[in-house]
């Protein structure tokens, strides 16, 4: 989950390796650090002061040599190590002519660092990562170039790796490689760039590929070979890039956050837009691979994902076997190839990822593509790794995401999902063309209502300074608001780091109610679905318990407001698509608590945007 960036050929490094890894705090910030090549030798500065790391950082930079042509640059997540200087990249091999970052999990390390230490080898950290730059000094010393050399290191570990290194004598040259871990390269009229994610290099190209699995590339000013790890030549695919430098910018907000859950209204538009064809009839239109025949030959659904998108793949579960009457599972990415999954040709594996890089996630599909199941991916990254390896792939179109915590991304995963239930429910004859047109013209309405809950943010922030000292949440809902409540209880945890746990409401007679008691505050998702009043049921046992209680609950439903001591408004909606309006008050109840307990919204602590290593 760490952020790599690399430059070579412009007139002055370092300014862009810092912005660059600016633009990638969001996949680790525990530490960072750069390596520029000047005169023969390598400068090299780090810092590990946590969220203010990369602007450490720029301070460090100001004794760096001038106008230095190449380098590389690092933004950490710690794996193996803690987050300290000594164990931030970039790391040095002993001559200190050689530097290197990784992003990724070497499995061998340890077997690899014995065999190094007894050759006389010293490692300064305790990373994993280390033993690579040790490796490839082995093989140099032996003769071989720094091409050469990385490409035999590699070939003795396990794990998966993105990597970049650098020489003092090849000042020109700036070698990178990659196994599931993403990377990116970019090419420039004399200059050449890499990095982890494509926000990295916006504004310095827009002509980017990314490497594949096993491949290697060699960056020198204007120009990139790319071979496989056995020295066979090679081509990294073009990508197609629909963002510009400002849309990963603030615009004015205070933090990101408050950004992309402003631009949610705009992102759903978009993620419906032209679905629809001039005869009624749905389209996935990047969906190429899986025709409707296909479709129609489905006869079992299963989703493969994590965190929020494992929220919204569970929204799905309920509008796929509502709609089209298929049998759905839902399954944590990391545990799903692990328990032998049974799947055939007829089996659609869904696998859903903001970044389309999430490793436990690819590796799920990469499983279900050998068991034979077709294989569709739901990405807001055009042309990721998962996007490239899928039959088909369905497009979110939310734009890029740059706070750690899933807001437009989240929703408009929803809304694909749901998108692609009725697609299958037209494939099979499940609903009447009447019947998903009404859904649709709800669906294309819910860019409105969402504009009206985010007039409401203040509202949530009053509710939240009077919950500020509580430290215990529940957070409850039936039916499709078990998802939402699930969404509710992590982004409160991820951002304010209290105390919140998510259940479907009618299993904490089985065991959690033991923990309610006075000051606890317990969260509803009370609009109206097929088992509101179940859910107020359950609401009255914790209630009469002394729990505080907050229900999200439809405009003008006095009933469900007679319950609560706190309501969150929102607009009434089909019931199917409440998710989306949902979820967006309790978006605002995370950060109101977190900004009420001082907590930086976009940088929470031990987490990372894209979740790249197992």
């Amino acid at each position: 989950m760490c952020g790599i960036i690399g430059v070579i050929g412009v007139d002055d490094a370092l300014p862009l390796l810092l912005e660059g890894l600016g633009r990638l705090e969001y996949r680790g910030y525990d530490s960072a650090g750069v390596v520029l090549v000047t005169g023969g030798t390598l400068w090299r500065t780090r810092a590990a002061e946590g969220t203010h790391s990369v602007n450490d950082l720029r301070v460090l930079g100001e004794d760096a040599p001038p106008r230095c042509s190449s380098g590389v640059g690092h933004t950490r997540w710690a794996t193996h190590g803690e987050p300290t200087t000594v164990n931030a990249h970039p790391h040095l091999d002993c001559t200190g002519r050689l530097a290197l970052v990784h992003n990724g999990i070497i499995e061998n390390h340890a077997d690899l660092a014995i065999g190094l230490v007894a050759t006389g080898h010293v490692l300064a950290s305790e990373t994993d990562s280390e033993v690579l730059v040790h490796l490839v000094e082995a093989e140099m010393a032996r003769g071989s170039t720094l091409v050469e050399g990385l490409r035999l290191a590699l070939r003795r570990v396990r794990g998966s790796f993105a990597v970049a290194a650098v020489h003092a004598d090849e000042p020109e040259l700036v070698v990178a490689a990659r196994r599931v871990s993403p990377l990116i390269i970019g090419l420039g009229d004399d200059a050449s760039f890499l990095a982890s994610d494509i926000p990295a290099l916006l504004g310095s190209t827009r002509r980017l590929f990314a490497l594949e699995d096993d491949q290697l590339a060699e960056l020198r000013p204007g120009s990139v070979r790319v071979t496989t790890l056995d020295g066979a030549e090679a081509k990294a695919t073009p990508l197609s890039i629909d963002w510009d430098v400002t849309a990963s910018r603030q615009g004015g907000y205070d933090d990101f956050m408050t950004k992309e859950i402003h631009e949610q209204p705009d992102a759903v538009a978009a993620t419906l837009f032209g679905r629809r064809r001039a005869d009624g009839m749905l389209t996935l239109d990047e969906a190429a691979g899986l025709s409707e025949d296909d479709l129609r030959a489905v006869d079992r659904v299963c989703i493969v994902a994590c965190g929020s998108s494992y929220h919204a793949a569970l929204v799905a579960k309920y509008a796929i076997e509502e709609w089209a009457r298929l049998p759905t599972e839902v399954d944590i990415a990391s545990e799903f190839r692990y328990r032998r999954p049974i799947l055939d040709h007829r089996t659609l594996t869904i696998g859903v990822s903001q970044s389309g890089e999430t490793v436990d996630t690819l590796q799920g599909l990469r499983e279900a593509r050998a068991l034979g199941a077709k294989v569709l991916v739901v990405s807001n990254v055009v042309d990721s790794s998962m996007a490239r390896e899928a039959d088909g792939v369905l497009y979110t179109r939310a734009g890029p995401e740059i706070g750690v915590a899933a807001t437009k991304t989240h929703l408009t995963q929803i809304v694909a999902l749901e998108l692609l239930a009725l697609v299958l429910a037209q494939a099979r004859g499940t609903l009447s063309a009447s019947e998903i047109g009404a859904v649709t013209d709800q669906m294309l309405g819910l860019p409105d209502h969402l504009d009206k809950v985010l007039l409401r943010t203040k509202d949530v922030a009053e509710v939240a300074q009077e919950l500020a000292e509580a430290r215990d949440f529940f957070y409850l809902g039936r039916h499709v608001g078990h998802p939402v409540a699930l969404e509710g209880a992590l982004k409160l945890k991820e951002i304010s780091y209290l105390r919140a746990e998510g259940y479907p409401a009618g299993e904490l007679k089985h065991g959690p109610i033991a923990l309610i008691e006075p000051g606890t505050v317990v969260v509803g998702v009370a609009t109206r679905n097929c088992l509101w009043e179940k859910l107020c049921s359950n609401i009255q046992e914790v209630k009469s318990r002394g729990a505080t209680i907050v229900l999200v609950g439809n405009d003008g439903d006095d009933q469900t407001a007679a319950l609560a001591d706190h309501v969150l408004w929102v607009p009434a909606v089909e019931p199917m698509l409440s998710p989306v309006v949902d979820a967006v008050p309790l978006q605002f109840l995370a950060y109101w608590l977190a900004q009420a307990h001082g907590h930086d919204v976009d940088r929470p602590r031990n987490l990372a945007k894209t979740v790249t290593v197992e």
